[in-house]
């Protein structure tokens, strides 16, 4: 069973940048497909982008191009999730999920528990 711990989230200043983490354990992960999604107060899940092929291949949603960047160290089994130059509008829970690498969230078999992003103004 894959298990996903998130680490990285906290209170961010606008303009800052921050580096979310997904450490999975509980099998091989050589080509494990990774996605990224969040979710803001009051809004539907968004997925961010995902990350498949022993990290060939990264695609993001529109809305998250050039700011966002996802990647694995392939060591460590572990993904990271980097947004620069944050804004407020960029609060919200981050999730990884493991599985898959489209943007349907029911397709991912595995999730983190979710870590925290505040972007102060």
């Amino acid at each position: 069973q894959v298990q996903l711990v998130e680490s990285g989230g906290g209170l961010v200043q606008a303009g800052g940048s921050v580096r979310l983490a997904c450490v999975a354990s509980g099998r091989t992960f050589s080509n494990y497909p990774m996605g990224w999604f969040r979710q803001a107060p009051g809004k539907e899940r968004e997925f961010v982008g995902s990350i498949r092929w022993g990290g060939q291949i990264t695609v993001y949603e529109d809305s998250f191009k050039g700011r966002f960047t996802i990647s694995k160290d392939s060591a460590n089994n572990t993904w990271y999730l980097q947004i620069n130059d944050v804004k407020p509008e960029d609060t919200a829970v981050y999730y990884c999920a493991g599985g898959h690498y489209n943007r349907r969230w029911l397709d991912y078999t595995a999730w983190g528990q979710g870590t925290q992003v505040t972007v102060s103004s």
